[in-house]
């Protein structure tokens, strides 16, 4: 298996580190497309994938097999400091019960950012009240934890809405600290509007799907490495960082597509083992 740059005591070691300041923010790779922010005294954890429950579900089943790649970074229930998670939509590594439930257990506190669409499904496999998360749909934002978060819709392969007309899969556009903003996707390949949509933000950080769209694997498809190089290119992202890779064999790419293409456009990006970080200042 994989092992990550840094895990269990190492990896809290690293976030306890890593300089807390207005002017600064951390981002470690939790695997898959989880991801964990530090900015000022304030954590984020963006769809956090921290268990095997994918393994487990899919165990009997030959036509998916989810063979994990890449060890867990951390227990969640030793992510004590969490402020507020994101969940993407409800697939199982964007949503994991264990790894949520985990992180409320850690932090009782704890905000969670939805689609609204979801609100009864994250409540029914979360056992929470459904008033309890905050729900958003493509346009909206809301402030929680002194982040300022923007839903983006998402095409995982389609636009799918519920019957109220409101988008079942989002990224998010995250500001902070009045001159920052990451974007995470989420699960998405493109459609016509994203960039335009996702030009209006000055986005520092993109966090991009590259295992692509092929219909043998049985699930919904992402971005293509090329796809995320150009998308990053296009929004003017100060730097682009890959995901949704090297957690499960049936599901996987290298990065080596995205970078080569990154390269010729000229794209700073930054390829992270899980487990590592990377920090606007070095």
């Amino acid at each position: 298996m994989i092992k990550p740059i840094l895990k269990d005591d190492a990896f809290l070691d690293d976030v306890a580190r890593a300089r807390a300041a207005e002017d600064t923010f951390h981002i470690w790779w939790l695997g898959q497309s989880g991801f964990l922010l530090k900015w000022h005294e304030r954590c984020l954890i963006l769809d956090p994938y921290l268990s095997d429950s994918l393994t487990e579900k899919y165990k009997d089943d030959p036509r998916r097999p989810h063979t994990r790649l890449t060890e867990r970074v951390i227990d969640p229930y030793r992510l004590n400091f969490i402020d507020v998670a994101t969940s993407s939509h409800n697939h199982t590594d964007h949503l994991d019960g264990i790894t949520l439930r985990a992180l409320w257990f850690a932090n009782p506190a704890m905000r969670l950012v939805i689609p609204e669409a979801n609100r009864d499904f994250v409540a029914d496999r979360l056992g929470i009240h459904r008033q309890l998360p905050i729900g958003l749909d493509n346009g909206e934002s809301v402030f929680c934890a002194d982040f300022r978060f923007t839903g983006i819709a998402a095409a995982h392969e389609t636009l799918e809405k519920d019957a109220d007309g409101r988008h079942k899969f989002l990224g998010y556009v995250v500001e902070f600290g009045d001159r920052f903003a990451i974007y995470h996707s989420g699960d998405t390949i493109l459609y016509d509007g994203l960039a335009a949509r996702l030009q209006q933000f000055k986005i520092d950080v993109a966090i991009l799907p590259i295992n692509g769209s092929k219909p043998e694997r049985g699930v919904a498809g992402n971005l293509n490495g090329v796809e995320a190089a150009r998308l990053g290119k296009e929004i003017g992202a100060r730097i682009v960082i890959p995901c949704h890779y090297e957690m499960f064999a049936f599901n996987t790419v290298a990065p080596d597509e995205f970078v080569a293409e990154a390269e010729r456009l000229e794209q700073p990006v930054r390829v992270l083992r899980a487990g590592e970080r990377w920090s606007n200042i070095h």
